[in-house]
């Protein structure tokens, strides 16, 4: 068995669905990455279809765990201490 969804398999959760970009939207809604293959046709990893239909969530990486957060946040200090450094000094830079 492939690592991805065939053809047939696609077919029949996209049952009434003929065109390729039909097939793609439909499988989008449901929550799954879908990938195009060179012909046109929707391209779907079989784990992550099985994982998506189940109803099961997918853990963040482990380095994001570790961390306890799952977006990175800025550095707001740093950024004024930047905007505040370019108003008070303007240096000119030389062509080489």
């Amino acid at each position: 068995m492939p690592p991805w969804l065939t053809d047939p398999e696609i077919a029949d959760l996209c049952d009434g669905l003929q065109q390729p970009a039909a097939m793609v939207r439909y499988l989008r809604s449901l929550g799954l990455t879908v990938n195009i293959k060179p012909n046109g046709r929707p391209l779907v990893v079989r784990s992550h279809a099985e994982a998506v239909l189940a109803g099961r969530t997918e853990a963040p990486p482990a380095a994001d765990r570790a961390q306890g957060e799952l977006k990175p946040q800025p550095n707001r200090a740093a950024l004024l201490q930047l905007i505040g450094g370019r108003h008070g000094s303007q240096t000119k830079v030389q062509p080489a």
